[in-house]
């Protein structure tokens, strides 16, 4: 038996993993569930899964949680809760799936107790990767990647020497946006860019998606949990969203992982390593599937790729500023106040006034974030 801390339960991976678990009762068990703010949702899931303990960021919702919780259930409030979760004894794993980067503390937190990080938010590896892969060797302990582009690299590379890598390709959708003109884009809302044409994904991951920016993070997040140089990762689009992604290796061959574009696939894969187990997922038939098709991504429209290369590149607090940056402009694109191109207008302003530093503690990164989000809101 397994047992899990679940971070971000009412989210759309969440949601998945509360699946995943289901399907494999016996041999998981969800010990602690953490949510942003959402009260009921979060007390329906402890009354179903009946974990020791939850916890809720908004620490004004506290007291209404308490009510609704099951008897037995303890209750943890704010970021500290969230680390109280993050390092309960009972717990072998911590799966953070916090959108943005409340993740990170919790995150770090896990590691330093001795638990194995299952990494559905990309902003814990963009953000701080240098860190958070320095004190996972120092503690002995594994990163294992959710994202279903990340999870198929993980499988790609089983067994293989990263010395035999020529480079990793990060399979994209392209999003709802991918045939549309510059002048176009100029004009789309964010209804338009909400409706994914392969994933049902949370607001801001689906918005990220349309400008490219959710595989610009990706290709960062790679760097570190693979260890290779961001020049040797590269994106290629590929609409069916069947081959999550794909390895190169020096003598020329490729190996791609496949699968029908179901989240819970690399979920259960992270909680089972190394081995598999059956489930309810459905079958990948190869018969029924439409032809797989791929392109280049173009960057002239889709600047967002070329950013997060640069940002990885300079390294430092870079990654991390470009992140809070676009943080702030996928807000503002979604209430109305800038267009869609402003987006990546906002995000390039905020990193060409940036002064790159490259600490070895969380502190000047988290005061990088909190600059950039002052200097995006400057211009949103």
């Amino acid at each position: 038996m397994k047992r899990v801390v679940l971070l971000g339960s009412t989210g759309s991976i969440g949601q998945s993993t509360l699946k995943v678990a289901a399907d494999l009762r016996g041999e998981i068990r969800l010990v602690g569930l953490a949510a942003r703010s959402r009260v009921d949702e979060l007390a329906r899931q402890a009354r179903a899964v009946k974990p020791d303990a939850v916890a809720i960021y908004d620490e004004s919702a506290a007291g209404e949680l308490k009510r609704l919780l099951p008897p037995g259930t303890k209750c943890h409030s704010g970021e500290q809760g969230l680390v109280e979760l993050a390092t309960m004894p009972e717990a072998d794993m911590v799966l953070v799936a916090i959108v943005g980067t409340m993740g990170l503390h919790p995150a770090l937190a896990a590691i330093r107790a001795g638990k194995d990080l299952a990494v559905a938010s990309k902003e814990i590896l963009v953000m701080a990767g240098e860190i958070v892969m320095r004190e996972a060797r120092k503690h002995r302990v594994k990163i294992l990647p959710v994202d279903s582009e990340h999870s198929a690299i993980f499988q790609c590379l089983e067994g293989r020497h990263p010395d035999d890598v020529r480079r990793l390709l990060l399979t994209a959708s392209g999003g709802p946006f991918r045939k549309k003109t510059k002048a176009e884009l100029a004009h789309v809302t964010a209804a338009d860019a909400l409706r994914h044409p392969t994933w049902n994904m949370g607001s801001k991951i689906t918005i990220d998606s349309a400008t490219l920016f959710n595989k610009g993070l990706e290709t960062i997040e790679a760097r570190w949990l693979f260890g290779l140089d961001i020049d040797r990762v590269d994106v290629v689009v590929h609409p069916q969203s069947i081959i999550h992604s794909m390895v190169e290796f020096l003598d020329g061959s490729v190996l791609a992982q496949l699968s029908v574009p179901d989240m819970r696939y690399p979920i259960q894969y992270a909680f089972t390593y190394p081995r598999r187990r059956p489930n309810t997922l459905p079958p990948t038939e190869f018969t029924k599937l439409q032809p797989l098709t791929f392109e280049m991504p173009d960057l002239d429209r889709f600047p967002a790729l070329r950013m997060a290369r640069d940002a990885g590149r300079a390294g430092g607090t870079m990654p991390a500023v470009m992140n809070a940056a676009n943080e702030i402009a996928v807000p503002a694109f979604m209430e109305g106040r800038i267009r869609f191109p402003q987006i990546w207008e906002t995000v390039e302003k905020v990193m060409s006034r940036h002064r790159v530093a490259h600490p070895k503690t969380l502190e000047p990164i988290i005061e990088a974030d909190r600059w950039a989000r002052e200097e995006a809101r400057r211009w949103c």
